[in-house]
């Protein structure tokens, strides 16, 4: 599988978002093995955006090391400083050993079934010397929030900038 391709514009805003990450995966002298090789997919499938530290002063290995992984788990490479790599990968695991035998309701729900609506049941705080308050059946669409004080709320559509359109 060929590694992703970004325009320039998405490369610079996924290495602003990796600047505060630490390494979730560390490659050391054994270098890609196969058990590395499925920590990365994992760690994609968990969080999308990736740095890995790799111990080892060769240069040439290094850079060898960072195109087989983008090329076999089909990720875009974000950034190469030193012994640091980011990797940047949307969606689930690629590995055969890293996909789930059945989906569960997690995964469902990230499949867009079973999301909304849903009922919840709210208890509205009182004040003080008054009687509690009874649990209500109130049911929440997807595009509606539930608030700390027990309203449903409306999310609200934010503005985003010509550029981040451009990206998406």
């Amino acid at each position: 599988m060929p590694a992703l391709q970004l325009i320039p514009a998405q490369r610079s805003e996924l290495r602003s978002r990796a600047h505060g990450l630490n390494p979730v995966v560390m490659i050391g002298a054994e270098g890609l093995t196969r058990s590395v090789l499925a920590e990365i997919d994992r760690s994609l499938a968990a969080h999308d955006l990736i740095k890995i530290r790799v111990f080892g002063d060769e240069r040439e290995t290094r850079i060898a090391i960072y195109e087989s992984i983008c090329d076999e788990l089909n990720a875009a490479p974000i950034q190469h400083i030193g012994k640091l790599l980011v990797i940047w990968r949307p969606g689930e695991a690629r590995l055969k050993e890293n996909l789930p035998e059945d989906l569960g309701a997690a995964a469902r729900r990230r499949l867009g079934t079973g999301a909304a609506p849903r009922t919840v049941m709210v208890r509205k705080v009182t004040g003080a010397g008054k009687p509690r308050a009874p649990r209500t059946a109130v049911k929440v669409l997807g595009n509606e929030r539930l608030t700390q004080a027990g309203n449903v709320k409306r999310a609200r559509v934010r503005p985003t900038s010509q550029k981040k359109k451009s990206l998406g």
